[in-house]
């Protein structure tokens, strides 16, 4: 009672303010669902309203959770070893850099060293989708680091994942999800299948830039990395399922042992103090609680999932529209935070501050320009990055300062050293860190962006 009170207070006002159509929200407890709610319209003009048991909507890249369920299937039945050259999958070559090949857990952790890709990366017309092989055939993105070391965010990565499914399964990765996990769930609309079927498209919520403005043409993505469409009690069964460690109501997705694995296997990069990469899905601790969840977004979707697996609850938002200032991106990040503050606060003292005057020469060390590994390097698109490198710097108080990282107000958020090149937001709850070598600073994350993006030095 009080969380629907409490949402109904927030969410209505939210969208009014931020010109977004509608919302979903849905939120798991104990392995049933507490709440799943819809606000607003999936349509505008009919004024259909969002219906969690009967709206489809697209998560984005949230769509990677079932992808990366669906290897871990594979890697329970022994066709996929985490470890090996991802090349003994394929029926093309991913040539090695530095020497070294990339793995499945590369993929699954962002660390292949892939550049950024947009090329063909988001359709609107049917007729220019091709099947998931030759779309990766043909879009293979240039290596900029050596595997294992660099995290950078890789739609590529993912749908090659999904394809390496479909080679070792012998089934098409849209026939696999379907039988392997969404059937054992219980789950009969739901598909990662383009077009859309008929039957299923008289569901689907529309997207808009603005919800005052017309509807926007339905987006299409390489299919494992982000084309799902599913309802809001889909998404209920799919957290369930990993609250409980793969079953659901006597029916199993994964094996408990492999689904702690892909739950707690963390990848630390630049500091164990940040949020760091899973086995496809990302930490994003919080108030002292382990927090595991995904988040997604197309052009006009926006959502995010949480799970709090030693609460065993899970949220999941979802807004259909981009809205005025990024409103969207806004709200679904706003409500997953708030309900983890209003429910689950702050269990541990945070950590002291650092000396002022070591934290001023740590400081020092930081502050410069750097660029963010999620990049294009060998294409045209890449002279962006001459004007959008990330500038480091320091207020009167000594506070840190990152270009990149700012409140939903717009301004950049200020922090302070709370420990050895650990920095705490002032007056919030984010950190930022650096991994430190021989006296320099080889690359910075803010815990936000930091299971899937780091800051590296300009050269």
């Amino acid at each position: 009672e009080d969380l629907e009170a409490w949402l109904d207070g927030y969410i209505p006002s939210a969208l009014q303010r931020g010109d977004v159509a509608g919302a979903i929200v849905v939120v798991v407890k104990d392995g049933r669902v507490l709440l799943q709610k819809g606000y607003g319209y999936a349509d505008v003009e009919a004024r259909r309203a969002f219906d969690p048991e009967h709206t489809l909507f697209r998560p984005g890249s949230v769509s990677k959770l079932v992808t990366w369920t669906a290897v871990m299937q594979q890697v329970e039945q022994g066709r996929i070893d985490l470890d090996r050259d991802i090349n003994a999958y394929l029926d093309f070559t991913i040539p090695p850099h530095a020497g070294r090949p990339v793995t499945m857990r590369n993929l699954m952790t962002h660390t292949g060293g892939f550049e950024q890709s947009f090329k063909d990366l988001l359709l609107t017309d049917p007729a220019k989708v091709v099947p998931l092989g030759q779309f990766l055939k043909g879009h293979v993105p240039a290596r900029i680091f050596a595997p294992g070391e660099i995290p950078a965010y890789s739609n590529f990565g993912a749908a090659l994942a999904g394809y390496i499914v479909q080679r070792v399964s012998g089934q098409s990765f849209d026939d696999y999800v379907e039988r392997q996990i969404f059937g054992p769930l219980g789950i009969r609309h739901a598909s990662f299948r383009q077009p859309l079927p008929v039957g299923n498209q008289s569901q689907l919520a529309k997207g808009y830039q603005l919800a005052s403005g017309p509807p926007s043409p339905y987006e299409i993505f390489p299919g494992p990395a982000g084309n799902a469409v599913l309802t809001g009690a889909d998404m209920a069964r799919f957290m369930i399922a990993h609250l409980q460690e793969g079953e659901f109501e006597g029916r199993r997705i994964l094996r408990a042992e492999t689904a702690r694995l892909m739950h707690d296997s963390p990848l630390t990069i630049v500091s164990p103090a940040l949020n760091r990469m899973l086995l496809g899905f990302y930490e994003s601790n919080r108030n002292g609680r382990r927090v595991i969840g995904h988040e997604g977004d197309t052009r006009v979707f926006h959502s995010i999932l949480r799970l709090l697996p030693d609460e065993n609850v899970g949220i999941f938002v979802s807004v259909n529209s981009a809205g005025l200032d990024e409103a969207g991106r806004a709200i679904r990040l706003d409500v997953s935070d708030a309900f983890i503050d209003r429910y689950f606060p702050r269990q541990t003292p945070r950590s002291t501050l650092v000396p002022k005057e070591v934290a001023r020469v740590h400081a020092a060390l930081l502050v410069g320009q750097y660029d963010s590994s999620q990049r294009e390097e060998s294409s045209y698109p890449s002279l962006l990055n001459l004007v959008l490198q990330a500038d480091v710097t320091t207020d009167a108080a000594g506070h840190i300062l990152a270009s990149p990282i700012a409140g939903n107000n717009g301004q950049p958020k200020r922090y302070e050293e709370i420990a050895p090149y650990v920095w705490g937001e002032v007056g919030g709850k984010s950190r930022l860190a650096a991994k430190v070598v021989d006296g320099k600073v080889v690359m910075w994350a803010a815990d936000h962006d930091s299971p899937h993006q780091v800051y590296l030095p300009t050269p």
